[in-house]
């Protein structure tokens, strides 16, 4: 596939599909050839919006698409297993939206499945393949506040939510967790790694999902990350990351952020600005470009989004619903269903 154009097919047409299809109409190398939804008519109105050849009204029409590399699963997160599942067994590439599933067992089926058909398969983790997200990472891995020792992230919403929104249907993985707490945990893992220890404390809707939610996460290293997330609260969306001889802050929007600021020991305080030529902030064209690049390599999952990344986030988060009590249905009469990390 070298040097070829890339053939994406959207699956599902809602919000996060359009922002995708607004950034691969601009990305080089891009080619949005089908898109699908479970009725014909969404599907053919995004084809019209986006100038996209073909749209199917069932995801199995997509799946079986042979002109289709890759698929874009962007339905909510409690259908990803199905969604994604299909694709894979039908030999499609995947990028599947965050969170990637809505347990540990979904996540490990799909990992399977990819290695079963030898496709390429990404949690859409925009976050980990920002150039600035990225710059980040690499100074702390380089030694620049030394041995990190607490890692703070927050992200609420104002709302109010009413009882029949998504992020408060149980039915469809709502609550703050799952939707928004997957950032400040990818966050932290991305710098720290699975944590060794989870404790967490949350305050529950009448419907049984999370209204909002605090985690501190534990490391053998002596690292902790306080973790927040909520629907009921908007929040400066901050993260800051502290080390033996200094700390980095990111005043807003932590997991596309427009700048950080570096405070090294017996040093002034450096300012990192993302690249205008990079993109707006809200840009999902690195991710994609990321997939591209894998796919014209013959790679079969992303080094900056790696498949056991994402399985030790979904463990992570598994454990924070079993602390705070939340369960989804089909979950409940499956005693393995949710992983608990020990501690």
């Amino acid at each position: 596939m070298a040097g070829e154009s890339v053939r994406w097919g959207i699956l599902a047409t809602g919000g996060i599909a359009a922002a995708f299809a607004a950034d691969l109409v601009d990305l080089p190398g891009a080619e949005i050839v089908a898109v699908a939804s479970r009725r014909r008519e969404p599907a053919e109105a995004f084809a019209e919006r986006f100038g996209v050849e073909r749209a199917y009204g069932d995801w199995e029409s997509l799946a079986a698409d042979p002109g289709v590399d890759v698929v874009y699963v962007a339905t909510p997160h409690a259908a990803h297993r199905a969604a994604a599942g299909l694709c894979l067994e039908a030999g499609r590439n995947v990028l599947c939206e965050k969170p990637f599933t809505l347990n540990l067992r979904e996540a490990e089926e799909l990992v399977a499945l990819a290695r079963e058909h030898d496709r390429f398969l990404m949690e859409a983790m925009w976050m980990y393949c920002n150039p600035l997200v990225r710059r980040l990472k690499a100074l702390v891995a380089d030694g620049a506040i030394g041995e990190v020792r607490t890692v703070h992230a927050d992200f609420g919403l104002a709302g109010p939510f009413p009882a029949a929104h998504r992020l408060r249907d149980r039915a469809l993985g709502g609550g703050a967790l799952l939707d928004l707490g997957v950032y400040p945990v990818s966050f932290a893992q991305l710098l720290l790694g699975e944590p060794d220890g989870v404790a967490a404390s949350a305050v529950l809707s009448p419907e049984g999902v999370d209204l909002q939610t605090g985690a501190v996460l534990s490391w053998e290293s002596g690292a902790l990350a306080s973790l927040h997330c909520s629907i009921v609260g908007g929040t400066a969306v901050t993260a800051s990351v502290t080390g033996s001889r200094g700390r980095i802050d990111i005043p807003s929007g932590f997991f596309n952020p427009e700048r950080f600021v570096l405070h090294r020991d017996g040093r002034d305080p450096e300012e990192f600005a993302a690249d205008p030529a990079d993109g707006p902030r809200t840009s999902l064209r690195h991710e994609a470009a990321e997939v591209m690049r894998a796919l014209r390599a013959g790679e079969k999952e992303s080094p900056l989004v790696p498949l056991e990344g994402t399985l030790a986030v979904m463990r992570t988060l598994d454990a924070v619903r079993e602390r705070i009590g939340v369960r989804y249905p089909g979950e409940e009469t499956a005693g393995d269903e949710v992983a608990v990390l020990a501690g």
